[in-house]
């Protein structure tokens, strides 16, 4: 790994961290502080899917994988990207097999591949609620192909229901992906800043029994 190479691909967390909607909200209050007690000392309060972060199975399927069962080795692997940007995709519109699949070839086991479409550009306003999202049957076909992680620069693979809009098409990806031990990755970020970056790290907390955990997600350029 080059360091000068990597590329942060994971939101901040702090006071405007958009959440999915009826998550808990962030929080990062201090509780000592060096003035008053001689040390810094912060509490934290979030969501398992607060900020850029993996969905471990559990989310979805009781009894299943979670987050600190994950080894830490599958984690790290050659990045594949599918760039939808040049398509101007709209809102809530969904995405299919066809809009994909030019890159079926590249879609294989111990990859890890990133849909980008572009709208992490409307991180922090309403408008990030009204993201495309994965067709079931797409996500279907990722999967048959031997991918086993996912990542999107959305809130959710799937449509999110946001102030009585949307929701009808239910959690079609979320079920084919992590319905087989897969993983999602969701709200990456800065991936237009990505210049032949070729593999990705995903860093998640070891949170006993957590259906998810925020990440710190990076690229980098493998050494020649």
């Amino acid at each position: 790994m080059n360091p000068n190479t990597i590329i942060d691909l994971s939101h901040k967390l702090d006071s405007n961290v958009q959440t999915y909607p009826g998550d808990p909200q962030f929080t990062c209050r201090p509780c000592a502080t060096v003035p008053q007690d001689g040390y810094s000392v912060h509490s934290i309060s979030l969501g398992s899917h607060t900020g850029t972060h993996i969905d471990a199975p559990s989310h979805f399927f009781a009894g299943s994988t979670t987050i600190d069962q994950i080894p830490l080795s599958s984690l790290f692997a050659p990045l594949v990207v599918v760039d939808l940007t040049q398509r101007n995709l709209k809102d809530r519109q969904m995405i299919t097999w066809e809009d994909i699949s030019s890159s079926a070839d590249l879609m294989r086991q111990g990859v890890i591949l990133v849909i980008h479409t572009g709208w992490s550009a409307y991180w922090g306003t309403p408008k990030y609620y009204n993201h495309p999202f994965l067709e079931r049957e797409a996500a279907r076909k990722i999967i048959e192909r031997g991918v086993r992680i996912v990542g999107l620069d959305t809130l959710s693979p799937d449509e999110t229901e946001y102030q009585g809009i949307g929701g009808l098409h239910g959690f079609g990806a979320h079920q084919e992906i992590l319905g087989v031990r897969a993983l999602i990755v969701e709200n990456l970020t800065n991936l237009d800043k990505l210049n032949g970056q070729t593999h990705i790290g995903l860093v998640p907390l070891n949170l006993e029994g957590s259906d998810g955990s925020p990440v710190r997600a990076f690229a980098w350029k493998a050494e020649q």
